[in-house]
């Protein structure tokens, strides 16, 4: 349900209220399976783990909230990591390398904007051109291999994006967390947001309302990019140093995240709260089959079980809405 603003209603509400049962459930499930699972150690890992998975879940929940999908967001994920760590293995300043980088990733946040909005291109095909462009790119960056140790002149770096805390929580969770807040704060009380919504429910009548669509969907897809940004800078601080292959399979991660926690795949309706929730959901999942010795292709089943459960509801729902049965 939406409202005239085109802002999400108390259905959205609702459906962030019933993944948070779930996340609750889990929960305890686990803790009951394995005592170990809710520690604090357990938890703070589970956290930071975290971070990665949530900053890509809420750019894609962005770009689905205009009534698109990026399916790039691994590859610029990956990008971001090579490039950083590239420059700074070659004794580059390690916060001049990661605001370039995520400068990169603003640009091909537009780049993916505009084949959509402006070249009219549909948001999968064109994000699958540039999900390989990107992957080549970041494959290249240090001539088709790894990098080297990015350097002990990194570790300032390494604390901020992976090792570092403040008042006891580490700084990436905190950072998640800030770019999450902001994000949804534009979603839900700026003319931005309120257009992302319009434009996602019905892009024909925003045309025709005096919306921006191209800038709107360029935004959205600039928010994305950023985002997997963030996350390859994370992946280069744990790591030490930066692998071609970062970022591969995140965009389904991505996907997973997004519809666990109630984004529609259709476009305008979803709150980025719910986001926040699937996250979750999805490393405690990850965290809690793993401690019970489940493998890996049961934990890729549950998850596949939980994205086609939500995508189903959300069709079913909008049928409902429209009165088709």
């Amino acid at each position: 349900m939406k409202t005239r603003s085109g802002l999400p209603s108390a259905g959205g509400a609702y459906r962030v209220i019933i993944v948070l049962v779930a996340l609750i459930a889990l929960f305890i499930v686990f803790s009951m399976m394995d005592p170990l699972f809710y520690s604090s150690r357990n938890v703070e890992n589970m956290l930071r783990s975290m971070a990665p998975i949530f900053l890509i879940g809420v750019g894609q929940s962005v770009v689905f909230v205009t009534g698109h999908i990026d399916l790039s967001i691994g590859s610029v994920m990956g990008m971001s990591c090579m490039a950083s760590a590239t420059m700074m293995s070659r004794g580059a300043s390690p916060f001049l390398a990661a605001g370039l980088s995520l400068l990169l990733c603003l640009a091909v946040g537009v780049l993916n904007g505009e084949l959509v909005s402006r070249v009219k291109m549909p948001s999968y095909v064109a994000t699958l051109g540039t999900m390989l462009i990107f992957r080549g790119i970041a494959q290249i960056a240090n001539g088709n291999y790894d990098t080297g140790f990015i350097g002990h002149g990194a570790r300032g770096f390494r604390d901020l994006f992976f090792y570092g805390r403040f008042f006891g929580i580490y700084d990436i969770v905190l950072i998640a967390f800030a770019i999450w807040g902001a994000i949804m704060f534009v979603l839900v009380k700026t003319r931005t947001g309120r257009y992302m919504y319009a434009v996602g429910n019905n892009p024909e009548a925003s045309v025709l309302s005096g919306i921006n669509v191209i800038s709107t969907v360029d935004k959205a897809y600039v928010f994305s990019a950023v985002c997997a940004g963030l996350a390859g800078l994370i992946t280069a601080a744990e790591s030490g140093y930066g692998s071609m292959n970062t970022g591969s399979l995140y965009e389904l991660y991505a996907v997973a995240v997004a519809v666990i926690g109630g984004i529609s795949t259709l476009g305008g309706r979803g709150m980025l709260a719910g986001t926040a929730v699937g996250a979750a959901i999805w490393c405690i999942l990850q965290n809690g089959l793993i401690r019970v010795g489940a493998p890996l292709s049961l934990r890729n089943i549950a998850v596949g079980i939980i994205v086609v459960v939500m995508v189903a509801i959300d069709v079913s729902a909008r049928r409902r809405r429209s009165g088709l049965g």
